[in-house]
């Protein structure tokens, strides 16, 4: 079995660590909001508005993060896959969830392996079969797909050892078939993230001026001497 530090990466580990405490943010900042907007109390007003400068800035930050940083995720992420195909085990519950979504992207995106399909070659139960045997997720032919998971049989099995090049995948790695998918949801990606910004902003907006309005209301209920 894997070490659990195996299957890591230091830069996903702390985006989803920033992940994790944005969500928390957002929870608590979304009560303070409630709360104080009902209550008109400023000082949670303020705080609100505190929380979503933070989560605003975080996201920019993230994002630089992830651009400047792109070949570093791209050299981790590999290792991760690579490391996780050649220790693919089917009958390996602990894996389960993790073996699930690969499969899954193999299928979605219809590729095999991170740059190519001969990397299944270097699975040990393959390996020990003479590749006689193929990841259902990578085949080309919805039959295979049915299943979803695990290896399939070749129809036609070599007496000799088989190689990738004799199997019904997809040709493309998924490297590739994940950024050409980017790429062509792009605009759709980039909206979401303008749209977001966008409420964000519309929030501190509201925020500092109720803030404004309850001031002005404390102001013009103070006596005049």
């Amino acid at each position: 079995l894997l070490a659990p530090t195996e299957m890591s990466s230091p830069s996903l580990k702390t985006g989803a660590y920033i992940l994790i405490g944005v969500g928390a943010l957002t929870m608590l900042m979304g009560f303070l909001g409630c709360l104080g907007a009902v209550n008109e109390i400023r000082c949670l007003l303020g705080l609100y508005f505190t929380c979503l400068m933070i989560i605003l800035l975080a996201q920019i930050a993230a994002a630089l993060v992830i651009y400047f940083q792109k070949e570093t995720l791209k050299v981790e992420l590999s290792g991760i896959v690579v490391d996780l195909i050649e220790h693919y085990d089917p009958s390996d519950e602990d894996k389960r969830n993790l073996q699930d979504a690969w499969d899954y992207v193999q299928t979605q995106i219809a590729c095999c392996g991170w740059t190519g399909a001969k990397e299944w070659e270097n699975n040990e139960i393959l390996r020990n079969k003479s590749n006689s045997e193929y990841p259902c997720s990578c085949s080309n032919r919805s039959k295979d797909l049915m299943e979803g998971r695990g290896f399939c049989n070749l129809e036609n099995p070599l007496n000799g050892t088989a190689t990738y090049a004799d199997w019904p995948v997809h040709e493309q790695g998924c490297m590739d078939g994940v950024e050409e998918w980017l790429k062509d949801n792009l605009g759709i990606i980039l909206g979401v993230c303008t749209g977001v910004a966008v409420i964000e902003l519309l929030g501190m907006i509201l925020s500092i001026s109720l803030c404004k309005n309850i001031h002005s209301e404390d102001y013009t209920k103070v006596p005049k001497s």
